[in-house]
């Protein structure tokens, strides 16, 4: 067995090959191992072009790639991103070495780190003027529920040489409990050295995994308490951040899982400068690594939601490319049976470093809520920071014990469980459990609008698990108005972000005739199949009803709301900034027409319609916060069908 010690000099020299240095906290890997893997680099222009090996590998299961997913690969799934050159990178792997975690750490270099200069590139002013305007122009215009926006902590490392990386990978070692990864990798050309908390996603023998991990307890001064946790836990903002990006996740794994997602958790990631609420998202696939790789980029952890419309809102308020920052490592290989493994953390909290110069780069990002603070989330990037730049010596390093040595958890702690539960009892029940296989029924081929926000791919499980045979289809597809009025089977007029009474928006010149064409043909009686439409969908079926539409005072991104659906009381999730409104004359009026309305009785707000053929909602079934959603799509596309949920 090559000695620790040995291996690290000879990558240490001049002229030595790529290399990565990985402590993973990954299923049936000792926490007490670090994995040392030396190769070549390439460059690749697409996921899609990585030379993923097949067959079963001689002397067991092995790792073959380990990829550097920059940010601006997201222009694969056809967003916005500024492109700065980063490359989409792979080491292939030639040697690979699984040595004692003790045995490396005693190996590693203790050489001082002097670091000049030091400091965000946007001060802290700016940045909280950053959150109000994304806020107020944002969030308060309907483009979305929630946004990451970053900043970049730029310095130079004095006599930068790879015994420097490596020391900083040392003190990570030791000072930051709770990553997810600890790495560094060395491409000859840049280093990334750092510790994420967070799963990208990880597949394995057909299992798909996930974890949405948001909601940020900065430690206070005088260290944590669990007075101090308990109290970030019942904070209605961080509790909103959470459940938001597990739906923005459920949305992808209902893309790449045959069988959708199951929702675990919520637990408590602790690390040396603050903890983390997380969730973990389970299901199955027979999709490629590349391709799992491909439909999830990237996270709303560290983008927004929906993503795609997230991305235009960064390239707006981020003037520069975002590096690896909020990208992915993807190590992937072979099973003993030859399955493709795939093991990814986010890209986050690292270093960005330039060997030849010793020039680095911290980037960080707080999400924006609707209830966000300007202030706390200047606070948050300092925090979120601070476990690198401590390693560096830009911050005082955290009293907490090291993760390898254990430790006491404030989890443990029976309120901080309790807590913990409490929150997963207002989830929807459907979401808690693996789905089984549903038989499609006769008459219910289904489709889909997708008005550029994938909840429409949760629509579709849901309406595969009342066994609707499900196409979804986008709102630009060519054709698709004459697609829709043709559909003979249930049709469903999805979300997406924007201003629904916007003249000049020209998604809405698209949607608008499509659901005014659909409430027609069902009124009138040449619709037989059941139209139903939700959120942005439902808003512009109101306004065809003559209902006028406003924007709320407090967008309802992510709120869980009780409300009153036609007599019957539910627990239901709303991501909209804009509403329909209907006065008692109105409710008189449609009642008239045969279409009765549910709405709050003190705004007015409609939270849902339904008439002869039709109905709409406000809220979305669909959603991780809508508890009986699939009770309430089954009771209005096919009332005969019993209760599932």
């Amino acid at each position: 067995m090559t000695s620790p010690a040995a291996l690290l000099a000879r990558l240490s020299a001049p002229g030595a090959p790529a290399f990565a240095l990985l402590h993973r906290r990954a299923p049936r890997l000792a926490p007490d191992t670090v994995e040392v893997l030396v190769g070549t680099v390439g460059a690749y222009d697409t996921l899609a072009d990585l030379p993923v090996r097949a067959g079963v590998p001689a002397g067991g299961p092995r790792h073959d790639l380990l990829a550097l997913v920059p940010y601006a690969q997201i222009r694969e799934r056809g967003f916005e991103a500024h492109q700065d050159g980063t490359p989409l990178q792979a080491l292939a792997v030639e040697e690979s070495h699984a040595l004692p975690l003790a045995e490396v750490l005693a190996a590693l270099p203790t050489a001082p780190v002097r670091l000049r200069g030091g400091a965000f590139d946007i001060d802290d002013e700016e940045y909280a003027g950053i959150v109000r305007r994304v806020i107020e122009e944002e969030i308060g215009r309907g483009e979305g529920a929630n946004f990451v926006i970053r900043r970049d902590f730029r310095a130079t490392l004095e006599n930068f040489d790879t015994a420097t990386a490596l020391a900083l990978f040392r003190r990570l070692l030791e000072q930051e409990r709770g990553a997810y990864w600890t790495f560094l990798v060395h491409t000859g050309e840049r280093i990334l050295v750092g510790a994420s908390p967070e799963v990208h996603v990880r597949q394995s023998g057909g299992t798909v995994v996930m974890n949405p991990i948001s909601g940020t307890y900065r430690h206070p001064a005088g260290g944590p308490t669990v007075e101090s946790l308990l109290e970030f836990l019942h904070d209605p903002k961080e509790l909103e951040e959470l459940t938001m990006v597990v739906d923005e996740e459920l949305k992808m794994m209902c893309t790449v899982g045959d069988l959708g997602g199951q929702v675990l958790g919520p637990r408590l990631k602790e690390m040396s400068h603050l903890a983390h609420t997380e969730y973990e998202l389970r299901g199955r696939t027979s999709l490629d690594v590349r391709e799992v790789l491909r439909e999830t980029m990237f996270a709303a952890t560290v983008t927004g939601s929906p993503v795609q419309n997230a991305t235009r809102v960064i390239k707006r308020y981020e003037g520069s490319g975002r590096g690896y920052y909020s990208g992915a490592l993807a190590l992937i290989g072979r099973g003993a049976s030859g399955g493709q493994q795939l093991d990814s953390p986010i890209c986050i909290r690292a270093a960005d470093i330039d060997p030849a110069t010793g020039d680095l780069v911290v980037r960080v990002g707080a999400t924006l809520v609707r209830h966000s603070d300007p202030y706390s989330e200047v606070a948050e990037t300092h925090a979120k920071a601070a476990g690198v730049l401590a390693a560096i010596g830009a911050r005082p390093a955290a009293s907490a014990r090291p993760s390898h040595e254990g430790g006491p958890r404030l989890a443990d702690d029976h309120r901080v469980q309790a807590a913990l539960d409490g929150r997963r009892a207002n989830l929807a029940p459907f979401w808690l459990r693996m789905q089984q296989p549903s038989t499609a029924v006769e008459g219910l081929d289904t489709l889909v609008v997708d008005g550029e926000d994938t909840f429409t791919s949760m629509l579709a499980h849901l309406l595969t698990s009342l066994g609707h045979r499900v196409r979804v289809l986008r709102y630009d597809t060519p054709g698709l108005r004459e697609l829709a009025a043709a559909h003979r089977g249930p049709l469903v007029l999805g979300p997406g972000p924007g201003d629904p009474a916007d003249p000049a928006d020209a998604k809405m010149a698209v949607l608008r005739p499509i659901v005014a064409d659909a409430l027609a043909a069902a009124r009138s009686g040449a619709r037989t199949a059941p139209l139903l439409a939700v959120c942005l969908s439902h808003q512009l079926l109101s306004a065809q009803l003559g209902l006028p539409l406003a924007r709320k005072a407090v967008p309802y991104q992510g709120a869980q709301e009780t409300v009153d659906l036609f007599g019957t009381r539910r627990t239901v999730g709303f991501y909209n900034t804009f509403t329909a409104r209907c006065t008692d004359a109105d409710t008189a009026r449609l009642a008239a027409e045969g279409v009765e309305v549910a709405r709050d009785p003190r705004t007015g707000d409609v939270h849902a319609l339904r008439g002869p053929g039709f109905a709409s909602l406000q809220f979305h079934p669909e959603s991780v916060l809508t508890r009986e959603g699939v009770d309430i799509v089954a009771a209005l596309l096919h009332p005969e069908a019993a209760p599932v949920s």
